[in-house]
Order: structure tokens, then C-alpha cells, then sequence
């Protein structure tokens, strides 16, 4: 199997690991007998285990190799999964849901590093294609738990059907992971980089990826009550918006490796940060469900290459002499693009508390703007860099 097939399968994994249990949330709460408040408590869980393991990936990576992470990590998500379904009290579903989230935040940056190592050999751009596989995997595993819930399946049995699936499949692809050990463990590479923290790059790549995980977040929680209070159209038609813009966001990040083999990474960014603004400005302001429906649908292509192309520059911007390096930029990176998930939803709730949910997607084109600035910023920065960057020994 090619490495950057076995890539893309376990980025479909990391996809089928959240698009199975986040759809059966009715049915969890009410396993364990939680009131929303209560339940919301548990599923901040998740996002904590996420951020705590991110920042602490990089460096495990570096010891032991994106491989080596990658297994444990899907190995754990899929233990993990298997407690969300039979947790019978708010306390250790929250406890399953921080250990879900922990090791999927292991497995997010380590199935990146292993996206990076894909392109450093291969010499193309593949990041959006590979993230297309996660956005595939989640949509798969809805659609399964849909099925499930549609025929009396409960969460412990769909979820423990789902994780043995996921560890069938790991173990047919983990050989062709790249990443064994890197090679600069053997044979240290002094970097001429400084430390993550004291580079102004990262944190204009973290800016852009932040920005892109408040808008992607914003889309996914507040899209359909968006529909249903600015757009007047009935609850089952206002959840097809999430849909267009999931749907969509897929499908461009398929197309997204020829874009940027094509266009650069610098220009795809700022072209698609200008289309999702329109498209989310479009959502907020045009009183049409047509217009709300194309909003997001634009959203989703434009914002589809942020993510990816944030994280590909953030390996880049620490590659070694070796061909090796990055782990600790890409984790630095990640980090903090996790804090947008976890604070982007509460933020635009809290803006519409005060105002109305229209004007609080206004603050997400904003926040999708600001993508431009912050990537052509990032941009001379990097260029800046390799002039003045000592040759490695």
C-alpha cells in the first residue's frame, strides 16, 4: 500500500471517530440521565483532553516517530469509543470523552506529521486531499450512526461495532504509515530555527488556523438555528445548511492539492478566506434561504484549505537539512487552533445572546477575513526566515 493511501485512511479514521458518537449524543445524554447544562460540562471534556494532548504531542513524536503515535493513539480512541457507549454516569462519560479527546488530539497532529513526511517524499502537495479523507470518514460514520439509530442500535453496541471496524482497518494500513523513527534522532540536525514559542511564522500560521476553527465551529453549531431564526425555514430543512457546507468543504479539499500545486499555498489561503467570508456574509445578511444555503455552501469550499495548508506550513517552517523536523511546529500550531473549536461556539452564542445570531456571523466573516492578512503576513515572515536561517551542519 502507499504511504499516502494509508495516510488518507487514517485520517478517514480520525474522521469516523468523531462522526460516531458526536450524532448519538441524544441517546448518551440520555443513558446517563443529563440535564444540557450538565451534559455540556462532560462534552468540554473532550475538547480539554484534545488541547492537553496536542501540546504535549510534538515532542513524543520526535522520540519515537509519527507511526508509533499514530497506532497508539487510534488504538486508545477506539478503547475510548467503546466507554462512551457504555458509560452509565455523567462522571465517566466525561472521563471517556477526555480520553477520547486526548487521543485524538495525538492522533491529529501525529497523522499530520505523517501528512508532511507524505509530501516531503513525494515531493506534491497532498494536506487537502488528505483532510478531505477525515471530512469522508466523519460523513460515512454519521450516516452509519444514523442507521444505527434508526434501527434500536444503542450507543454501547454501535459504538463498539464502529471501534472494532476502526482497529480492523488500522491494522491493514499502520505498516505503510511513514514515519518509523525519525532519522534525526539517531543523527541529531541542529535546527536554525529557534523554539516554536519565539517564532512570529507559527504564530501568523496558528492565527490562521484559529481563524478557521472558530468559522468551521460557528458552522457546525449555530448553521441550521441560523436557518431557522434569520431565514424562517423549518428545522429539517435549516440542518441540510450544515450539510451543504460539510459536503461541499469535502469536495474542494479533493480539488485542493491541485489548487495549491497550481496556485500556492499563500494564494489558496487568500482566495479562500475571501470566499468563505462572502459566503458567511451572504449566510448573516441576505434575507433569502437561498442566499443562507449558498452562504455556507461557500463557506465550506473557501474555509476547506485553512486548515491543511496552516498545518503543511507549519512543518515546513520546521524542516531540518535532513528532510526531517516540524513535529513541534505542527503541535505548537495545532494547539492553538484547538482553542478556536473550544471557544469559537460560546463566543458567537454570547454575541447573539446580546445581539441577534445574524450579527454574530458577521463576527465570523470577520473571522474568516482576517485569514488574508494573517497569511500574507505569514508568508514574508517565512521568506524572511529562509534568507537569515544559518545552513545546518
Amino acid at each position: 500500500m502507499r504511504d499516502r493511501t494509508a495516510v488518507f485512511v487514517v485520517f478517514a479514521l480520525d474522521g469516523v471517530a468523531f462522526g460516531s458518537w458526536a450524532p448519538r449524543t441524544p441517546a448518551i445524554a440520555a443513558q446517563v440521565h443529563a440535564e444540557p447544562g450538565v451534559f455540556g460540562l462532560a462534552l468540554l471534556c473532550a475538547s480539554v483532553g484534545m488541547l492537553c494532548a496536542a501540546t504535549v504531542s510534538g515532542r513524543l513524536i520526535e522520540r519515537v516517530g509519527a507511526r508509533a503515535v499514530v497506532a497508539a493513539s487510534t488504538v486508545a480512541a477506539c478503547v475510548a469509543l467503546v466507554l462512551v457507549g457504555f458509560a452509565g454516569s455523567v462522571l465517566l462519560l466525561g472521563g471517556a470523552l477526555f480520553a477520547m479527546g486526548a487521543s485524538v488530539g495525538a492522533l491529529d497532529v501525529s497523522m499530520n506529521v505523517a501528512g508532511v513526511a507524505v509530501e516531503r517524499s513525494s515531493g506534491k502537495a497532498v494536506m487537502p486531499l488528505l483532510h478531505a479523507g477525515y471530512s469522508f470518514g466523519a460523513l460515512a460514520a454519521s450516516l452509519a450512526a444514523s442507521l444505527a439509530a434508526g434501527h434500536g442500535w444503542t450507543p454501547a453496541r454501535h459504538l463498539t461495532v464502529a471501534a472494532v471496524l476502526a482497529f480492523a482497518v488500522l491494522l491493514v494500513v499502520i505498516r505503510s504509515v511513514p514515519g518509523t523513527r525519525p532519522r534525526h534522532a539517531e543523527n541529531p540536525v541542529e535546527s536554525p530555527y529557534p523554539v516554536p514559542l519565539r517564532r512570529p511564522v507559527l504564530w501568523l500560521l496558528a492565527a490562521v488556523a484559529l481563524c478557521s476553527a472558530i468559522a468551521e465551529g460557528a458552522s457546525t453549531d449555530w448553521s441550521a438555528l441560523l436557518m431557522v431564526t434569520a431565514h424562517e425555514v423549518d428545522q429539517g430543512a435549516a440542518a441540510l445548511a450544515f450539510s451543504g457546507f460539510a459536503l461541499a468543504m469535502a469536495i474542494a479539499r479533493v480539488g485542493g492539492a491541485w489548487t495549491q500545486r497550481r496556485f500556492g499555498a499563500t494564494r489558496s489561503l487568500v482566495a479562500g478566506a475571501t470566499v468563505a467570508a462572502l459566503g458567511f456574509f451572504c449566510a448573516a445578511v441576505v434575507p433569502s434561504p437561498v442566499f443562507g444555503y449558498l452562504g455556507f455552501a461557500l463557506a465550506g469550499a473557501g474555509l476547506a484549505a485553512a486548515f491543511p495548508l496552516a498545518l503543511s506550513l507549519a512543518g515546513d517552517a520546521g524542516k531540518r537539512s535532513d528532510g526531517t523536523g516540524g513535529e513541534r511546529e505542527l503541535a505548537f500550531v495545532t494547539a492553538i487552533a484547538y482553542t478556536g473549536f473550544l471557544a469559537g461556539p460560546p463566543i458567537v452564542g454570547g454575541i447573539a445572546q446580546v445581539t441577534s445570531l445574524s450579527v454574530s456571523f458577521v463576527f465570523v466573516t470577520v473571522m474568516a477575513a482576517l485569514i488574508v492578512p494573517a497569511a500574507l503576513a505569514a508568508h514574508r515572515v517565512r521568506r524572511r526566515e529562509r534568507v537569515r536561517a544559518p545552513v545546518c551542519r
